[in-house]
């Protein structure tokens, strides 16, 4: 974090990223003074409206982060942005987005937790469009310029007023993650009754293991001695508000409609009281470590690894096998995951695999047939990338393998 007093004494001379909170009305103009190689803008939770003209007088800005502000409007001056490419105002209470606000580099767009109800034509006419969180506003409709954005690959439509599924997402031809259940078009699931009912007072919650967009989950002691559940359980309380995946509600039933699986986080029992909704599940061993990292700026959709981590090409053909199994499993279930990514998977060093992370899941069998497979046949894209991830990073000296060359095809089949 920076500071605007460091600005204004030049003390940020030369800098790439520049990251200002501090209840910001207007930016300080002092930023054009690094304007030959600030790529990163960081002012988020500040109170700004607007963006200056002189914005478009920063040659190398990339990335703009313009969360947890008062913006009604994307401002228009990102348009003239000439290198802008990522552009992120989640958390605002933007209303219009114009034509002209879009710029034409743009790889990556974050709208979540709006109030749009109409997106502009110009979205579709932005060839480098890779990345699309549009999730918590007011959509109803699609532009039918989206038809144009063949390299989009990831796309977030939960939460918002749509009244059909929108057919377009199943013709594009790198779509491979997506999110659309909270919308009108999604028929009311019946209460997933596949685990208990308990009240939140049935255990004791203790210390963080992790938390996400949609929840925090913990450690925690079940105390209801006369319900026959582990000791010790993991428990995720969901957050009340929409995420940048859709709402809690909607990732809970999804993760249950999912049923159990070998590979798949196991769920005992819910809480869904007025308020409080939770999802307790077995703990995982401790041996079980994340298989991938989230992507980056640069990476934009694909998931990377720590340096240091190399499997062997039977390593790769376990995981695989399992995740296929886990694939088939919830397409069965008629369940999207919508974040097929090795960075939601646990392994221990036998290569065994639990897969995790609901917060993008969308249930589809009220979907017609012809739809269904479509999506099935997006999220096997996903299921491609996974492999070729996971190829990535195989021992170099399994690449001429037989087994490599097998779920190399795989990859190939699945894209």
């Amino acid at each position: 974090m920076h500071t605007v007093k460091q600005l204004k004494n030049g003390q940020l001379k030369g800098i790439q990223r520049l990251q200002l909170s501090e209840q910001l009305t207007q930016l300080p103009q002092e930023i054009l003074t690094l304007a030959d190689t600030l790529e990163i803008l960081d002012v988020s939770n500040n109170q700004l409206n607007d963006l200056p003209q002189w914005l478009a007088d920063l040659p190398q800005l990339k990335i703009l982060f313009a969360s947890n502000n008062r913006f009604t409007h994307l401002p228009l001056v990102l348009g003239r942005c000439e290198k802008l490419e990522m552009v992120g105002f989640k958390s605002n209470q933007i209303v219009r987005v114009a034509e002209e606000s879009l710029p034409k580099p743009l790889r990556w767009l974050i709208l979540t937790d709006n109030q749009i109800v109409q997106l502009p034509e110009s979205l579709g006419y932005r060839p480098r469009l890779q990345k699309l969180a549009l999730a918590g506003n007011q959509i109803k409709a699609l532009p039918t310029s989206f038809k144009h954005l063949h390299n989009l690959e990831l796309v977030r439509l939960s939460a918002n007023q749509l009244e059909i599924f929108p057919d377009v997402l199943l013709k594009l031809p790198k779509l491979a993650w997506m999110a659309f259940a909270g919308n009108p078009f999604c028929e009311q699931l019946a209460q997933q009754n596949s685990v208990p009912e308990v009240s939140s007072d049935a255990y004791s919650i203790n210390h963080v293991l992790g938390q996400g967009a949609s929840g925090v989950i913990s450690h925690a002691n079940w105390l209801n001695g006369d319900t026959p559940f582990p000791n010790e359980v993991a428990v995720k309380v969901f957050k009340g508000e929409v995420t940048s995946d859709g709402y809690p509600q909607d990732e809970l039933q999804a993760c249950l409609k999912a049923g159990q699986h070998n590979n798949l986080v196991k769920s005992i029992a819910q809480v869904n009281q007025p308020g409080y909704l939770a999802l307790i599940m077995e703990l995982i061993p401790d041996q079980y470590f994340n298989l991938g990292l989230p992507p980056t700026l640069a990476t934009c959709t694909r998931d990377v690894f720590k340096p240091e981590l190399t499997l062997s090409i039977v390593q790769i053909e376990h995981i695989v096998s399992q995740m296929l199994a886990v694939f088939s499993h919830l397409h069965d279930n008629k369940v999207c995951h919508g974040d097929l990514y090795a960075h939601n998977v646990l392994i221990n060093h036998h290569a065994e695999m639990i897969f995790g992370d609901f917060g993008a899941a969308s249930v589809y069998d009220y979907l017609p047939k012809c739809q269904q497979q479509g999506v099935r046949k997006v999220e096997a894209r996903a299921l491609g990338h996974f492999i070729q991830d996971l190829l990535s990073v195989c021992d170099p000296r399994d690449i001429d393998s037989e087994t490599y060359h097998y779920v190399h095809n795989l990859m190939r089949i699945a894209q």
